[in-house]
């Protein structure tokens, strides 16, 4: 597996989570803007070391390389959201943590393998 930048952190979130949120918010009596995010970043190692974990390889780091042309210098060290706006105006959270996350598109990749 060849990757960039393995520290680059994100928030990671399950897109059905944010359909919900959508459409709560285009329900809502008010058009208004929301962040949607889990508010809680993870770098793409620990993205990796969990997908490697669940498919039950634990030494994984001799199958991972970097490449520094897949890296992006003006690329954020962090991108995580602060979603308390939609959690408060319309009742909503994410109801997948990161490692459930993980193993669902894990899972989801054996199936078709």
């Amino acid at each position: 597996l060849v990757l960039g930048n393995l520290d680059a952190r994100r928030d990671w979130g399950w897109a059905p989570d944010y359909v919900d949120a959508m459409t709560r918010a285009a329900r809502a009596a008010e058009a208004q803007d929301f962040v949607v995010a889990t508010g809680v970043s993870h770098s793409v190692r620990e993205f990796v070391a969990a997908a490697f974990t669940h498919a039950g390889i634990d030494d994984w780091e001799p199958l991972v390389t970097t490449d520094p042309g897949l890296l992006r210098p003006a690329d954020a060290v962090e991108l995580r959201g602060d979603a308390s706006r939609a959690r408060q105006v319309l009742g909503w959270s994410p109801t997948l943590g990161f490692e459930q996350l993980v193993a669902r598109m894990v899972d989801a990749d054996l199936q078709v393998a």
